[in-house]
């Protein structure tokens, strides 16, 4: 703006130094809160997130119940970068991960969940050998589901300027979990990376694919025999999975596998002891 002297005024000056000043003093700041590196700015970035949170729907009582008080893991982080790649042959990992105690077990549930597994079938179209098989591979039939704080392990890597944009959504879908009254926070316990329930789901998968198959109002992974197995058939369902054919490799229900775990010595394990479970090798 001019005066009629064709001069800038003074107090125009002053107010655009003052605008610039300000961009150039809080800008790192409102950056800084995006994400970071250690756990100072923690406190300050779960603030933003609740009103992020707020903003897509979620109540105050569930940001009060998940959120309030919640504190930064750095064990959680130091697990985060330790992880190494591991390269094994198929026969490597099969010997590592699967026993003969395994499949006995894997065998004795499928009698013991025989009316369920069949309800399942006729339901999904996945049979129950494949079932047992992710089931006893990704936690040892629930023995190892992992004891971690769901929520705040979200947080954290949420906050981790590592892959934060993946965990917020990831978070952002466990709140949705709470709200929903499928779980409380204090029953949001597993892996350390967010893996929730006996058959590893992340949140978001949760969200998506988990059902209520036992009937109670709640789709519970982590206490529920037929919530788990009935979701994670759902999950295989709406991935392709063509009732009534084979899991061999090259198989389109092979490929479906492949949608649960992109590592071919996983998908291949699943189809072998999928067999030995169901008595075919």
């Amino acid at each position: 703006m001019q005066d009629r002297s064709g001069k800038t005024p003074r107090s125009s000056i002053l107010t655009a130094f003052c605008a610039a000043l300000c961009l150039t003093l809080f800008a790192p700041a409102a950056m800084a809160a995006e994400c970071g590196r250690d756990g100072s700015g923690f406190d300050a970035w779960l603030e933003h997130f609740k009103s992020k949170a707020a903003a897509q729907g979620i109540s105050r009582a569930t940001l009060s119940t998940a959120l309030d008080g919640l504190t930064y893991d750095r064990k959680v982080i130091g697990l985060d970068r330790g992880q190494r790649s591991f390269k094994l042959s198929f026969e490597q990992f099969y010997a590592r991960r699967v026993s003969s105690g395994l499949i006995a077990r894997g065998r004795k549930l499928m009698s013991t969940h025989a009316a369920t597994f069949s309800r399942i079938e006729q339901k999904y179209g996945v049979p129950a050998p494949i079932l047992i098989a992710i089931w006893g591979l990704e936690t040892s039939y629930g023995a190892d589901s992992g004891n971690f704080p769901i929520i705040r392990s979200l947080a954290t890597l949420a906050y981790d300027c590592r892959r934060t944009e993946f965990f917020q959504n990831e978070l952002m879908s466990a709140l949705r979990i709470v709200e929903r009254g499928d779980l409380t926070p204090a029953q949001l316990r597993g892996g350390w990376a967010g893996e929730i329930g006996q058959t590893q789901f992340l949140s978001s998968s949760y969200v998506k694919y988990a059902v209520d198959f036992d009937g109670n109002g709640h789709r519970d992974l982590v206490r529920s025999v037929p919530d788990l197995l009935a979701s994670t058939a759902n999950y295989l369902k709406a991935k392709g999975w063509q009732a009534g054919q084979g899991w061999q490799p090259g198989s389109a229900n092979y490929a479906v596998l492949q949608e649960w775990n992109k590592a071919q010595v996983y998908v291949q394990t699943i189809g072998v002891m999928a067999n030995k479970i169901a008595g075919r090798s």
